[in-house]
This record gives C-alpha cells, sequence and structure tokens, in this order.
C-alpha cells in the first residue's frame, strides 16, 4: 500500500510540474527571425547575380538571330530573325570545334588517369614529402596561364634542338600542354572526397574475403566518382575554352576552336562566329543540365560524409 501512495505522489508531482511547464509556454505565433524585407532583398539580389552572369550569353544568341546585313557590330535586339548564319558557318570553324572537341575529351580521360592515383597517394601514402608533393600538382593553378604557353613553347624548342622531334604546331605537343592544367582540377576534387571517406567500408569489403582490386572497383570508385566527374567536367572546360596555351603551340591550319574565333574577331568580323558560339553555348548548357541531373552538388558534398 505505501509503494501505491508513493506511485500516486510521484504521478501527481510529474502532472503539476507538466502543467506548470504548460503555462510558462508563450501562447501564439512563434516571433519572426530577421527582417520582413529580407527574403525580397534575397531575391532582388539572386536576380541581379542571374543577369549579369546571363546577359552576355543572351545578347550573342540574341544577335546570332538577326536577319539582316551586319557591318562593323552586332545587332541586338535582332532585326528579322532568322536562322541564316546558321547554315553560313564556315567549314573551317566546324573543323576547329570538332578538334576542341575532341582534345578536350582526351584531355579530361588523361586528368582522371594521373589524377585519381596521384589523389589516393596523397591522402593515403606514407611517402615523406606529401605536402610537396600537393603542392606540385597545384602549382598549375598559381602560374598565369601565358607563362605556361611560353614556357611549353621553349621547352618544346629545346627538346626539338636535342632530338630533333618539335612538338609545337602537333597535337601530342598541345594535348600535353593541355593535361598540365587540367589534372590539378581532379586532383583536387577526387582529394576531397578521399579526405571525407569513411575507410570502415573499405575494411569491411577485406573482411569478406575480397582483394584490394575489387575493393577498389567495387567500394572506393562508387563513392569518389561524383569527384571524379567534377574534376573532368573541369578539365574539359578549361581545355575547350584555352586560349593563352593554344595560341602558342597551334599552328595555321591546326588551331583550336576558341583560336579560330579569336583570328575571326581580330581580322574580320564574321556574323557567324555568333552563330557558333551560340551553338556551343547550347551544347555547354546541356552538358551542365546533365551532369546535375546525373551528380549534382549535394551529391558531390554527401559522397565523402562520414
Amino acid at each position: 500500500m505505501a509503494i501505491d501512495k508513493s506511485k500516486q505522489t510521484l504521478s501527481h508531482s510529474s502532472m503539476d510540474m507538466v502543467t506548470r511547464l504548460a503555462a510558462r509556454r508563450p501562447v501564439g505565433p512563434p516571433p519572426k527571425r530577421g527582417l520582413p524585407w529580407g527574403k525580397y532583398f534575397h531575391y532582388f539580389f539572386c536576380s541581379l547575380s542571374y543577369i549579369f552572369l546571363l546577359s552576355p550569353m543572351i545578347v550573342v544568341i540574341g544577335a546570332s538571330l538577326h536577319g539582316g546585313e551586319y557591318y562593323t557590330a552586332i545587332k541586338f535586339p535582332p532585326d528579322e530573325p532568322s536562322l541564316q548564319w546558321y547554315w553560313k558557318i564556315p567549314k573551317g570553324q566546324l573543323e576547329a570545334l570538332g578538334l576542341s572537341f575532341g582534345l578536350a575529351g582526351l584531355t579530361a580521360l588523361g586528368a582522371c588517369i594521373i589524377g585519381i592515383p596521384a589523389a589516393l597517394g596523397i591522402v593515403r601514402g606514407k611517402i615523406p614529402g606529401k605536402t610537396l608533393i600537393s603542392a606540385v600538382f597545384r602549382a598549375p593553378l598559381q602560374i598565369p596561364a601565358i607563362v605556361t604557353g611560353i614556357a611549353f613553347l621553349q621547352l618544346y624548342y629545346l627538346f626539338g634542338d636535342a632530338t630533333g622531334l618539335y612538338f609545337q604546331g602537333t597535337f601530342l605537343g598541345l594535348y600535353i600542354g593541355h593535361l598540365f592544367v587540367a589534372t590539378p582540377y581532379v586532383v583536387g576534387t577526387v582529394t576531397a572526397i578521399l579526405q571525407r571517406f569513411d575507410t570502415r567500408l573499405e575494411e569491411a569489403s577485406f573482411s569478406l574475403g575480397a582483394s584490394k582490386l575489387s575493393t577498389f572497383r567495387r567500394v572506393t570508385l562508387p563513392v569518389i566518382m561524383p569527384g571524379v566527374y567534377a574534376g573532368a567536367l573541369y578539365a574539359f572546360m578549361v581545355s575547350f575554352g584555352d586560349v593563352p596555351i593554344s595560341i602558342f603551340l597551334t599552328a595555321p591550319g591546326f588551331v583550336t576552336y576558341p583560336i579560330e574565333l579569336f583570328y575571326g574577331m581580330e581580322n574580320d568580323f564574321d556574323p557567324s562566329i555568333l552563330a557558333s558560339a551560340s551553338l556551343v553555348i547550347f551544347f555547354c548548357l546541356l552538358v551542365l543540365l546533365g551532369m546535375q541531373k546525373l551528380v549534382g552538388l549535394d551529391t558531390l558534398l554527401r559522397s565523402g560524409s562520414r
């Protein structure tokens, strides 16, 4: 009986405490946080940012639809919208565009082949001087691109004088220069994921009898793939849009698409440049949307979390 009375006393005291806490709770809607105009300022600032970023592309695409004749400048907004300039894109621009796409694709592939093992060695290797090695891989990002182009040109001349093999003006020489500046992007993105990688996943794979190669292929690689995708995309864009390095390593009849546009704008304005540039803009937007759909920034940030 004494136990029952003590239980009743505890239950009554608990109910009284809950009642007092409920009475202290404020009645009515929760207080608003922040200023009421903060949301509208956020929308306004984002709109200005989008306008600032997209206005150059909108002008180029709109001017490419101009149906009249061009004289010394572009026409925006276009008069008599037409697709006539899209049918007048010269063969040289298409060939340069194909060269740039092929070069950028091979550069992204080579950057992944070099960057993935390099990132694994930097993060997990037990070699001395890892900080210095990491700094060496980041060095191409710190050197001005025009200095890199001049350095490669001089290197190819010295190598050619010593061996008789001159790489300037060749696909291989241009590829090596682009690979030099594109590889750090893959190393950086993969390293960022490996630093947050949960190594217990690999330990579980080893405990189940999987080999190192099978563990890397089935466990490690799928986890770091968002970083590989992001790094490869950066490498592709850097290679495709490069001018300072390509202008030193190309030759007449063997030029990339940005160099072809640069020469076209420098010598004589051709409206077909706007048309081909618009096609490239649409292609790049489709690639970015596809990568966002396939990977997404949320996946990139979540993939390495513990």
